[in-house]
């Protein structure tokens, strides 16, 4: 492998942040020069090229970074800068000698930043920290094996163990990591989605009866209407630009409700366009509402009054009678409840103005097809189920749900996040799917529910976690409570994680650790039976087969179902019910089970195979069927919550940056927001500064502020004057994390509540950088 010598940690410090004025549009050629320039360095420009072409085409390997669908036409060039970072941060040719685990000790790892950990290159040989001692040494694979097979048969109780999942593990990995736990008798199963769209899932899994995108990618461009709330796409999943560019030239119109202007929502210069490269782009928001954090439910609530009151103004006509009279139940205790709702309390709740929700509703009111479309700014609250229990009650009014060009758009983060659901990675599946495991491999699944991934800090904590296993993430920097994920992790008597590049996870450890490196997508994976294929599903239920493209970085690597397999051969042996051998050798074979298990997969590898893919059935989508209990779409009653923020106090949400995916750090810059060098910024608007005592440039301490007492702070961090609604600040995931007590979960879904905390900034020198003036908050100003 090629070397180089490795980068010098950042000594990250607030006061030497360089900050910009903000960007009033993503993209262009800063897009394509950020993405190609890291890739050419990095990886060379044959190998790029080779990469970044096969990336999202049909006979490629689907892009890691983001499930944003992908078009019916692809273009030679279906990627994103995310996406372009992503692989190369995946396929660097640069790997971690062994020389490297005598050289640094454990705990002078804790000491570096992310950024450094992940830019030392990809892990190649499986390594082990032995109990009592502070480095990690080499080991076989087979004595890893027989060491994780010895601690899973010790266990006095299965649910002693946990695995955990991230949500780029491909399907027939997540079929069989969680045909693993539950064989060994565990639904201790937590995943990624437990700390971002669970909340979407309760909420409409209980309105519609499934908890997944309504909508197909085309059906952006036949709208009517596209409201995008809570979520920042020109950072997080880009290639949605393009798609609301479609609809935008298509003639609909777009909505944002987001606290912050985000550049991408404002204008999109696609790179692919003669106009993105040297014209003025494409103007996105019609209108854009700041709205105060927490207050989405409440601007839903609002324009459901008045789709109400314009019913009663005009009889027939506003409504859609015939579908609500067939499709839905509760209409006429959602109509007396809204007709209770206060016009005041809606003002204070949204920070919005009578005029700027009128105007939304007369938009609302005038589009016979609506899209609406959210992430976690409305999933991690404290009471998003009912938030999102709103938007479904809205969209239902006017039959938004099974007509093309409508329907509910949840964008899921992690590439496959959502097949890992489809396929059993949850710790509450329902009897149906372990009753059709349990005839399919002929053993009985346990039935109680498993921990969640709070409830598995939880557990840790309570010295309940024998064995913690992972495949992929880095849940220690993730969760809420880093402080209590931390003393969690460090109470675990085997943490074994497998990964492709080092994280803060591999170094928070307690007795003995195992780092097994496994291949990335982007990797050809050949086994007995031959090069194979997996697949993976998108934000829109879409399966696609993903095949690496490139030779793996060291023959010493093995892909995640071997690894899988081997474990679950150590524990169970080769003469039981269930040919783990066999699923190595061909993940066909895998498939094959899938089919007999899950809905929706008939003749999974014929399809896979011969169209590289196919469509899940989803009832409300196509045939406007509903699994609820009443076999309805449910309207539903919600209370919503409005949080207090005394004077001299903010409401905190965290976020991405530009050069970050969760929490993997590409460079300490966000450069839509202005910012360089750092990442202890807390973003506030310039006229809540006097309020506060505190000048932009200044150093401050955050400190967060909860019943329970407990002085939760983060340190030095520089104050920035940003256009993002009055009373609101942010800052950045997962640097804010320490702010939220573990149990600060949304209701019902246990979501950590990482939006609208209430924080206090204190000044900790005198240390003023040069301020700059921030754009004003409307799009007139921008």
């Amino acid at each position: 492998m090629s070397a180089k010598a490795p980068i010098e940690d950042i000594n990250e410090n607030a006061t030497e942040m360089v900050v910009g004025d903000p960007k009033t549009w993503a993209a262009g050629v800063p897009g394509v020069t950020h993405s190609m320039g890291p890739a050419f360095l990095e990886m060379g420009i044959g190998r790029s090229l080779k990469l970044l072409t096969d990336m999202n085409q049909k006979d490629g390997f689907d892009c890691m970074s983001c499930a944003w669908a992908d078009p019916d036409h692809r273009k030679t060039f279906e990627f994103c800068e995310n996406g372009a970072k992503a692989v190369t941060w995946e396929a660097t040719p640069v790997a971690i000698p062994t020389t490297f685990w005598s050289a640094h000790s454990i705990s002078s790892l804790l000491e570096k930043s992310e950024y450094w950990l992940g830019m030392q290159g990809r892990l190649i040989e499986p390594v082990y920290k032995p109990k009592g001692k502070d480095h990690y040494e080499s080991i076989s694979w087979d004595d890893a094996f027989t060491l994780i097979g010895d601690r899973l048969k010790a266990l006095d109780s299965a649910n002693e163990a946990t695995f955990y999942t991230s949500g780029r593990t491909a399907n027939e990995t997540a079929f069989i990591y969680q045909l693993l736990a539950r064989s060994l008798g565990t639904n201790n199963l937590p995943d990624c989605s437990n700390m971002c769209h669970e909340s979407t899932g309760l909420a409409m899994g209980e309105s519609i009866g499934i908890g997944k995108n309504t909508v197909a990618y085309k059906d952006f461009a036949k709208a009517d209407l596209i409201i995008v709330m809570g979520q920042n796409p020109g950072t997080n999943h880009p290639r949605m630009l393009t798609a609301l560019e479609e609809a935008k030239e298509a003639g609909a119109d777009i909505v944002a409700v987001n606290p912050l202007l985000e550049a991408g929502l404002i204008r999109y210069k696609n790179p692919q366009k003669v106009k993105g490269i040297i014209g003025h782009g494409t103007g996105l928001a019609d209108q854009y509402l700041q709205i105060r954090a927490g207050g989405d439910g409440w601007l839903m609530k609002a324009i459901s009054k008045r789709v109400f009151e314009a019913e009663a103004a005009h009889p027939g006509t506003v409504l859609d009678h015939e579908f609500i009279d067939e499709h839905c139940a509760g209409l006429e205790e959602f109509k007396a409840h809204v007709a209770t709702l206060d016009h005041d309390s809606v003002l204070r709740a949204t920070g919005l103005t009578t005029e700027e929700i009128d105007e939304l509703a007369a938009r609302y009111m005038k589009a016979d097809k609506v899209i609406i479309t959210w992430a976690m700014g409305l999933t991690q609250h404290k009471d998003a189920v009912a938030i999102i229990k709103e938007i479904m009650n809205l969209l239902l009014l006017r039959g938004n749900i099974g007509k093309p060009g409508a329907g509910a758009s949840p964008i899921r983060g992690h590439s496959n996040v959502q097949g890992d659901r489809t396929m059993g990675i949850w710790e509450q599946m329902p009897p149906t799917f372990l009753d059709a495991l349990q005839k399919e491999f002929h053993f009985d699944p346990p039935r109680e529910n498993g921990f969640d991934t709070v409830q598995s800090v939880e557990a840790m904590l309570a010295g309940k976690t024998k064995v913690w296993i992972a495949m992929g993430g880095n849940l220690v920097s993730a969760v809420s409570d880093t402080a209590a994920a931390e003393a969690g992790f460090r109470s675990v008597g085997l943490n074994v994680q497998i990964s492709t590049k080092l994280n803060r996870n591999h170094l928070t450890v307690g007795d003995e650790a195992l780092i097994l490196p496994t291949m990335g997508r982007t990797e050809i994976d050949i086994q007995a039976g031959g090069p194979q294929v997996l697949s993976v599903e998108d934000s829109v239920c879409a399966i696609h087969a993903t095949r690496g493209k490139i030779k793996p970085i060291s023959d010493k690597l093995l892909s995640e179902v071997s690894i899988v397999t081997r474990i679950a051969r150590q524990v169970f042996g080769d003469d039981g019910p269930i040919n783990w051998a066999g699923f190595e050798e061909n993940y066909d074979t895998i498939r094959d089970h899938i089919e007999h298990v899950i809905e929706g997969f008939d003749n999974f590898n014929e399809r896979l195979h011969r169209d590289n893919g196919f469509i899940l059935p989803h009832g409300p989508r196509d045939s406007r069927t509903f699994n609820t209990p009443t076999g309805k779409a449910m309207i539903t009653v919600n209370e919503l919550e409005y949080i207090e923020c005394p004077t001299g106090r903010l409401l905190l949400q965290s976020m991405r940056a530009h050069d970050q995916f969760n929490t993997t750090i590409y460079s300490l810059d966000d450069r839509y927001r202005g910012i360089k060098k750092s990442r202890k910024v807390i973003f506030v608007h310039p006229d809540d500064l006097p309020m506060l005592g505190v000048e932009d440039g200044q150093i401050v301490d955050v400190h967060s502020e909860f019943t329970d007492n407990v002085d939760r702070v983060v340190r030095n961090f520089r104050v920035v004057a940003f256009p993002t609604s009055r009373g609101c600040a942010a800052t950045y995931f997962p640097e804010g994390n320490p702010l939220v007590p573990l149990g600060s979960t949304a209701d019902g879904s246990n979501t950590p509540a990482s939006k609208a905390i209430v924080v206090r900034l204190e000044p900790v020198e005198t240390y003023r950088a040069g301020s700059r003036r921030a754009p004003e908050g409307t799009l007139a100003g921008v």
